[in-house]
């Protein structure tokens, strides 16, 4: 009896470990005969029950995805799988297919899976997933990882994750908002590492708003992220940066708390810890918390000072002054930005840098880095660089140099931690920061004062006075005679003008950097021809090179151009007062000797048309960058506009005033033609009309009448020349006389994509192209009040909003098929297209 009872109990035992160690075996894995199925009771742990991988449905929603979660909070889900292709009903399963894979399928078994890991082939009985208890799906083949879900992260960073770029397996990871509580599909908000210079994490709202960003990691931390905020008591971190990752990883500082990094569908950024005392988690850390972690919060060269003794967050970099201290001090809006105060200019002898202590280093678009160079060695680079307007250390020492060139964006001071930036400003400012930080050195010394008169010392100094006055005064004479005739050319060339017009001009005339005469023969080589860069309407243009090593273009005035005059002074009394990233800049002029010379910054990759219309050239054009040089012009042509202090009609844009610097961002130069709109002026006529053929508007081409939307038609010109390649006034078809009405045609058929530039291959997005042909074809409207204003041209470029049909464009038909003779008076033009036509205006 007790051997019987012994059996049964025995098999019994037997039986229940079998059940017990085939549960335990798959509770965390799935199988190629063990498949998870849609079931609200089918799911898999891992090992210790911290996570749980399932089919969910979110929110409202009743789709369905594979998701890991949570096993203490089911509402928490870490990694969706299928976040952008849903199941449908409650047919899903998770399983590993023929290859070996992960797929999720639906329905009909069939059918194509809505979800496949596709990252190799093999036996499927040689492969298991497994949910690890780091919230990890693994893919495994002998125990080794060929896929895992935390190298595809959805909204969430969890401790073992890694952010940015894998060189060795080419892939760049980031994560990526839900579109809304109800849809895990991927939403508009990402969270990842920008490759510039030296790498920094971004948080943006689409391709093109950045919300904030960490500045570059410097030593043991981010620029942007003091200390404390990094190697907290919730999250470790982890940066590395060699050949073959620059990556963030992420890990737990203590085992007692369990963090997580989501990016909101709401847009914020949150780093949250889970509390177990009140089963719920808390935020440690938001972007949002603060108005100076908003990107770019007090524009170009403000600086964000948080202190709660300050009314308003937003001050000026040192030498800098609010653009408008209305917006600045009214109504506490610091988004406009800075300027450079008043008679200050920078590329003067006497250049120096005020150190800004505790700062969040600008963004890394506009730097350079040397890894190697000392601080001594890159305040010398920089100074010799006139566009140079800040350096800073790259390791936080006395090694690395960060060097930018243009506008310094998105700096702020901390209450500690943060570096030193060093922001260049010219002597008058240096000076004046050195007496500050002298002044109470002085109050604490003894006042004391020794006088010693040694008799024999009285005569050599006296004569060695003399000759230092005399010296002040032949130096004064000679700027003044310089200045005089400086003076002349402003107020009495081709004509007086009014007093109050001279007045303006005299004044910022003596707050601009002239150069002598023998600086620019020297710097251009006598203006060889080998350094004759092009010819325009009224001179030619020249490389140069300065004394310390700064390369510049010098556009010449020829000497028996009547009409240059005017447009030299218009362009010397305009350009100075413009700043924008998109626009050339002027870093001085020469009048001497009846020589009148304009120095810009020399920009290598010249003008835009140099490459659209070379048969090899336009071919190094991708359509990333096609469309980057398209919105870069918008922006510049915004600011003048209505962004400047100044409205700004241009008159003469077109491909060849479009140059390019060395990364291939465009730059709007030539503003010779250009006019001055003051208060709520709309629209102005002139008599002397002056532009280039197949650019111009026809209200100014056949009646002088100019404006904004002048300037739009000229864009939209522009446009479709980026788009297609091809230039608009030499393109001649049986229907037609130009590009845009060949465009038109086309259009109308709905055969747009044909006249698209073949050079750049298949490698192009259909939608995005039709679109920028759409707002091209609305930009170049007959009627001036249906073009669009340049601020409504940009969002409709960054938006994927519905856009009006376009209406005929000017200027499009065969001249078979019209009489009218008008384009008969603007086709006047030099061979290169750089003249400047003229018409009188009937």
């Amino acid at each position: 009896m007790m051997r019987r009872i012994f059996t049964i109990f025995t098999v019994f035992f037997l039986l229940f470990f079998f059940f017990f160690f085939c549960c335990c075996n798959s509770i965390d894995t799935i199988t190629f005969d063990n498949p998870l199925k849609d079931d609200d009771r089918n799911h898999l742990v891992s090992t210790a029950g911290t996570f749980v991988l399932g089919f969910f449905s979110p929110g409202k929603s009743t789709n369905r995805y594979i998701g890991i979660w949570y096993n203490f909070s089911t509402e928490t889900i870490v990694w969706v799988a299928n976040r952008d292709n849903p199941v449908r009903d409650s047919s899903g399963v998770l399983s590993l297919d023929q290859t070996g894979n992960l797929v999720i399928t639906a329905s009909n078994l069939s059918t194509p899976p809505v979800w496949s890991t596709t990252n190799f082939t093999t036996s499927p009985n040689l492969v298991s997933a497994q949910l690890s208890d780091s919230g990890n799906l693994r893919l495994l083949r002998d125990n080794a990882v060929v896929w895992q879900s935390i190298d595809h992260p959805t909204n969430t960073i969890i401790p073992s994750m890694k952010l940015g770029l894998d060189r060795r397996a080419n892939r760049y990871t980031v994560i990526t908002s839900w579109k809304s509580p109800d849809d895990p599909g991927t939403g508009e908000y990402t969270y990842r590492m920008d490759l510039t210079e030296m790498p920094e994490l971004v948080y943006e709202q689409g391709p093109t708003r950045r919300l904030w960003r960490t500045g570059p990691w410097i030593g043991n931390g981010w620029s942007g992220i003091p200390e404390v905020l990094i190697n907290d008591f919730i999250f470790s971190v982890v940066y590395t940066n060699d050949r073959d990752e620059a990556t963030l990883a992420y890990s737990n500082s203590s085992a007692s708390i369990i963090p997580r990094l989501v990016a909101n569908e709401t847009g914020n950024l949150q780093r949250l810890a889970w509390q177990e005392g009140s089963r719920q988690w808390y935020e440690s850390w938001s972007y949002q918390k603060e108005e100076c972690n908003n990107y770019n919060h007090c524009g170009a060269y403000g600086n964000c000072d948080p202190q709660p003794t300050r009314s308003f967050e937003c001050t000026c970099l040192p030498g800098f002054e609010p653009k408008s201290t209305i917006d600045w001090f009214t109504i506490k809006d610091g988004s406009g930005g800075c300027v450079r105060k008043q008679g200050r200019m920078i590329c003067r002898e006497g250049d120096g840098f005020v150190p800004v202590e505790n700062a969040k280093l600008p963004d890394m678009r506009v730097a350079r880095v040397n890894m190697s160079m000392g601080l001594e060695a890159c305040k010398e680079n920089c100074l010799k660089n006139c566009n140079c307007t800040a350096y800073a250390s790259s390791t936080g020492g006395e090694v690395g140099c960060i060097t930018w060139i243009g506008e310094l964006l998105d700096t702020r001071v901390f209450p500690t931690g943060g570096h030193t930036l060093f922001v260049r400003v010219d002597n008058v400012e240096l000076a004046e920061y050195l007496e500050s930080q002298q002044r109470p050195r002085r109050s604490a010394q003894p006042k004391r004062v020794t006088y010693i008169i040694v008799a024999s010392t009285i005569i050599p100094l006296a004569i060695i006075g003399a000759l230092i006055v005399f010296w002040f005064i032949t130096q004064k004479r000679r700027k003044d005679r310089k200045r005089n005739n400086r003076h002349m050319l402003f107020t009495t060339a081709n004509g007086s003008s009014s007093s109050q017009e001279n007045s303006t001009r005299e004044t910022h005339i003596d707050d601009f950097p002239f150069f002598d005469l023998s600086t620019i023969v020297a710097s251009t080589d006598n203006f060889s021809i080998s350094n004759k860069l092009g010819e325009g309407g009224f001179g030619m243009v020249y490389k140069g090179r300065l004394r310390n090593g700064v390369e510049i273009a010098v556009k010449r005035l020829a000497k028996n151009s009547g009409q240059g005059t005017e447009e030299f002074k218009n362009e010397v009394c305009l350009i100075a007062k413009l700043q924008h990233r998109n626009l050339v800049r002027l870093l001085g002029s020469c009048v001497e000797h009846h020589e009148k010379m304009l120095i810009y910054e020399y920009l290598p990759n010249r003008s835009l048309d140099s490459f659209i219309f070379d048969e090899e050239k336009r071919s190094q054009l991708s359509w990333e960058k096609r469309f980057n040089i398209i919105l870069g012009i918008a922006r510049g042509v915004i600011y003048l506009h209505q962004d400047s202090r100044l409205r700004i009609i241009h008159r003469d844009l077109k491909a060849s005033n479009i140059l390019l610097d060395d990364e291939l961002s465009p730059k709007i130069s030539d503003f010779g033609m250009a006019k001055i709109f003051k208060g709520d002026q709309m629209e102005a006529n002139t008599k002397r009309v002056v532009g280039t053929y197949g650019y111009m508007s026809p209200e100014y081409a056949m009646g002088g009448l100019y404006s904004t939307r002048s300037d739009v038609f000229s864009f939209g010109v522009i446009l479709i020349e980026v788009v297609t390649g091809k230039k608009n006034s030499s393109y001649y078809r049986d229907d037609t006389i130009n590009l845009i009405g060949h465009t038109w045609n086309l259009w109308k058929e709905d055969k747009a994509l044909e006249i698209m530039d073949r050079s750049m291959g298949d490698s192009w997005p259909e939608e995005e192209v039709l679109r920028c042909v759409h707002i091209g074809l609305l930009c170049v409207q007959e009627l001036v009040m249906d073009r669009p204003t340049m601020s409504d041209v940009a969002f409709m470029l960054c938006n994927e909003i519905a856009l009006p049909f376009p209406k005929q464009p000017a200027f499009i038909f065969n001249g078979h098929d019209t009489n009218d003779s008008s384009t008969s008076d603007v086709k006047a033009k030099s061979n290169n297209g750089l003249t400047i036509t003229q018409v009188e205006a009937r």
